[in-house]
């Protein structure tokens, strides 16, 4: 049923199914109404015309009895006083008759009768009454006119006894007949409120469904295309409206939209890679050129000099100086590393060795000034660096923060692993860098030009380095003017094949 009611609703124009929910409110409403004007029936209308009545007949009976007592009271005592409480009692005696209308309809047969009687019998009594109240009769006539109005309030007051109870005979009878409404009248209430309840709120939640979380889908898929994200999935839509259209519509210009600016990407890739090796070419040539140059201006053989080293470390091994053959064993290696190693990648432990005799050096040049902390826990011999990263950072810690300052300092190496990337942290406890230099270095790693060399050779070259290598690598420095500076490397994690 849920299936085929889904199915109809889907094929309803937008305008229809606006005018079907504004018709359900409406409905709604009128039936609450409706409900309204039977309740007002019920207790109101007709309650009321059965406490009318009673109260109406309880007064005619209240009137004649007072009246009758007047009347005794005013013939013993012709007093003002009596005088003036019989002339009101009188006059209420003929409004609460007067106020009981003689309508058959409203008042049935038996009740008719007996009103009719009631009112005519107050006639005669009336006219009985005022004689006697006139006076000038003689006493005989007087005695038994008197004695005849007594009888009729005495008649009067027995027909109005019966009236009310007849009226309240029937009162109860409509009382029995409106206590079943009274107590239908709710529940039919509450059940039709239910349905209709039940029957809007599925129509919102269709129409929710089928209008509102469209219409928040597209805005959602429109914002993401706004951001440049033309891949995301179709809005989903089962509506054969207008909205469904539209849905429809939407999805096709977002992928042909989507397709043109992927040509249009991979079009500007391709000429950006052509523009990178025009440029890398540009660039080769230029180091060749530089080199040539730097083989022209230096005669002396690296090799020579790395064998001169050994010679050395021989001599000073036969004349017992440990710290001398110590420093020379440093220098060489650090050598052997720069003419040996052509990799762009070396397992961590050699950066970390060469790194070591760097500052093995330092601390013999310095000595106590300088303090080096090495930290790693990880296989070095397993995980996989740029060559030449750390021993160039150590070098401008030593150079630009640890020497200026008179008391030295601490560098401060970390290695560790974090997700699927390498972090490599040197941190030195010197002078730091002022505010507006910092700023210079960062725009400069960020690839930003700027007038002079504040980031040095060595830190542009390993930034420029890792970039080319690994292209989510990231280098980032901080720095507090006057306690130190902190260069950490962000890198993938990579391991030896072997």
């Amino acid at each position: 049923m849920m299936k085929k009611l889904n199915s109809f609703w889907a094929k309803v124009k937008i305008k229809d199914k606006i005018k079907l929910f504004t018709g359900s409110v409406f409905l709604t409403i009128i039936i609450a109404i409706a409900f309204d004007f039977v309740l007002i029936k019920l207790f109101v209308i007709d309650v009321n015309d059965i406490m009318d009545d009673n109260s109406k007949s309880g007064e005619i009976i209240a009137a004649i009895d007072r009246e009758r007592d007047c009347f005794g009271a005013y013939i013993n005592t012709d007093s003002d006083e009596n005088k003036t409480e019989l002339k009101e009692s009188m006059e209420d005696t003929k409004k609460a008759i007067d106020a009981l209308k003689l309508d058959y309809t409203h008042l049935g047969e038996n009740r008719y009768a007996q009103l009719f009687s009631l009112k005519t019998c107050y006639d005669v009594y009336c006219e009985d009454r005022d004689e006697i109240l006139a006076g000038g009769m003689d006493k005989k006539t007087y005695v038994a006119k008197l004695y005849s109005v007594y009888n009729m309030q005495d008649y009067l007051y027995s027909y109005s006894q019966k009236f009310v109870d007849m009226t309240l005979k029937e009162s109860n009878g409509a009382y029995k007949e409106i206590i079943p409404r009274v107590y239908a009248v709710p529940i039919i209430a509450i059940t039709l409120s239910l349905i209709l309840f039940s029957a809007v709120f599925e129509i919102s939640r269709m129409m929710y469904k089928s209008i509102t979380e469209p219409v928040l889908m597209l805005a959602n898929a429109s914002r993401r295309i706004a951001a440049n994200d033309f891949f995301i999935p179709d809005v989903h839509s089962d509506n054969k409206d207008e909205l469904g259209e539209l849905v429809a519509a939407f999805n096709k210009m977002k992928y042909a939209t989507g397709e043109y600016i992927m040509a249009l990407e991979k079009r500007r890739e391709a000429l950006d890679q052509l523009h990178a090796q025009e440029v890398q070419t540009l660039e080769v040539e230029k180091q060749l050129d530089a080199m040539n140059l730097e083989l022209l201006k230096n005669q002396i053989n690296p090799h020579f000099l790395f064998n001169t080293l050994n010679v050395i470390d021989g001599m000073a091994n036969l004349e017992g100086a440990k710290t001398t053959e110590q420093m020379i064993k440093a220098l060489s290696s650090i050598f052997r590393y720069n003419l040996k190693n052509q990799d762009i990648e070396v397992p961590l432990s050699k950066e970390l060795k060469v790194a070591s005799d760097y500052m093995y050096l330092q601390k013999m040049r310095f000595g106590d000034r300088v303090k080096y902390v090495e930290k790693c826990t990880l296989d070095a011999e397993k995980v996989l660096v740029p060559t030449f990263t750390l021993q160039p950072l150590i070098e401008n810690s030593i150079i630009h923060g640890i020497s200026p300052k008179v008391e030295g300092g601490y560098v401060f190496v970390d290695v560790l692993k974090q997700e699927d990337y390498l972090i490599l942290s040197v941190t030195d406890t010197g002078k730091g860098i002022d505010k507006e230099t910092l700023d210079k270095i960062r725009r400069s790693l960020e690839g930003q030009e700027i007038e002079d060399e504040s980031m040095g050779i060595g830190m542009g070259n390993i930034n420029g380095r890792i970039k080319a290598m690994y292209p989510d690598a990231t280098m980032e420095i901080d720095s507090i003017d006057g306690e130190g500076t902190s260069i950490k490397i962000t890198i993938p994690y990579r391991i030896c094949d072997t």
